[in-house]
């Protein structure tokens, strides 16, 4: 099997730097150690976040992968990247919420913590820096010939498999799956794949007892201090992971 070969940057976001390889249908992801909020306007570094992030991210695909859930993830490379299949991104954020949080109860005026039907809610977001990820709904996707009727009813059907997956799974280590965002690409069959992440920078996280946040919310909300710090969190959500698992 030929070696792993990374070659020249693809492109550099937020938190993540893309690499092209040797093989053209391949990329590797670095994870930085940047934390940002509000589209980038907030934007801090925390020393060994990405090696955190792309542990906790490895875990949950290849969790994801075992239980037949087609993503782009192939495997870790190293303590900060990881190869994954190259993807023509839709750029859509898909976003599942299970309880009322974040940006859905201020903009519908509903008090956070409210429990949503067993299928959840899902919102999608147009990728725009310039215009801000405003809020969509399915017919302005259509209309910006982003994706198909029936391509965003695969995707639907996709995200509410991995929601109870992911519920079911996190609830056995004592974590609450309040909401999440998925991100989808296609390859060049034009299959669609789950791509991106998932981490506690994609997804609310809540301690099942506690309902301690165990994601980056506390960041968001200029909570983080010496007694809430975001590297203590990320940890603890590995050490969740790794807990009882074979996933390791």
């Amino acid at each position: 099997m030929n070696s792993v070969i990374k070659k020249n940057l693809l492109i550099e976001g937020k938190t993540k730097k893309i690499y092209c390889t040797n093989n053209p249908f391949e990329i590797i992801i670095h994870y930085k150690d940047n934390l940002t909020s509000l589209n980038g306007k907030k934007n801090e570094i925390y020393q060994d976040k990405g090696i955190l992030n792309n542990e906790i991210n490895t875990h949950i695909f290849q969790f994801l992968n075992s239980c037949g859930i087609n993503t782009h993830f192939i495997k870790r490379i190293n303590n900060r990247e990881q190869l994954c299949m190259k993807l023509k991104m839709i750029p859509l954020e898909f976003v599942l919420r299970n309880i009322v949080s974040g940006s859905m109860a201020q903009r519908l005026g509903i008090e956070e913590g409210i429990k949503i039907n067993k299928n959840g809610i899902i919102e999608i977001f147009y990728k725009n820096d310039q215009l801000q990820d405003p809020l969509i709904n399915d017919h302005h996707a259509i209309f910006l010939d982003i994706i198909s009727y029936e391509e965003l009813n695969y995707i639907y059907s996709i995200m509410k498999k991995i929601n109870n997956i992911l519920k079911q799974y996190f609830l056995s280590k004592n974590i609450i799956l309040v909401d999440f965002k998925l991100e989808f690409g296609k390859n060049t069959n034009n299959e669609i794949s789950l791509a991106d992440e998932i981490s506690p920078e994609t997804c609310r996280f809540w301690d099942k007892i506690t309902m301690k946040k165990l994601d980056k919310d506390p960041f968001r909300k200029n909570l983080t201090t010496k007694h809430i710090d975001i590297i203590d969190v990320y940890m603890e959500i590995l050490k969740r992971l790794h807990h009882n698992s074979s996933y390791q």
